[in-house]
């Protein structure tokens, strides 16, 4: 089996594996728990970095995507996120939708994976 490039873009961390289910996607959010990091949902239309209005050197558009709510800060348990989930979806039924994880000691980013990627037909 050859990966097909046309139209199919990877993104981040488990791009490359099939779409993950609910159980799938609530022990990477356990996991995340587990150290201690504060998950957070983001969506976007595009899903990806692009160069629409500035060619200066170092400037993307769709770098940033926007966050759904705040971050879950105190969140004790995956059905919680997996709640937030859905409603994001239901919500953005088209949009790209990731989770990451952020470490509040370091201030930083810690763990990314797109939860879902909107089908493209031909």
């Amino acid at each position: 089996m050859t990966w097909n490039p046309i139209d199919n873009k990877k993104f981040e961390t488990l791009s490359y594996l099939p779409p993950l289910t609910d159980d799938s996607i609530a022990r990477e959010i356990y996991y995340m728990m587990k150290k201690g990091w504060i998950p957070c949902l983001e969506f976007d239309a595009l899903g990806y970095v692009y160069r629409e209005n500035s060619r200066i050197p170092n400037y993307y558009d769709g770098r940033y995507w926007t966050m759904w709510k705040l971050p879950m800060f105190g969140c004790t348990d995956a059905s919680q996120v997996l709640h937030e989930i859905a409603e994001c979806k239901k919500a953005y039924p088209t949009a790209y939708i990731r989770c990451l994880a952020f470490d509040n000691i370091k201030q930083g980013q810690c763990m990314s994976f797109v939860i879902q990627k909107p089908t493209t037909t031909s």
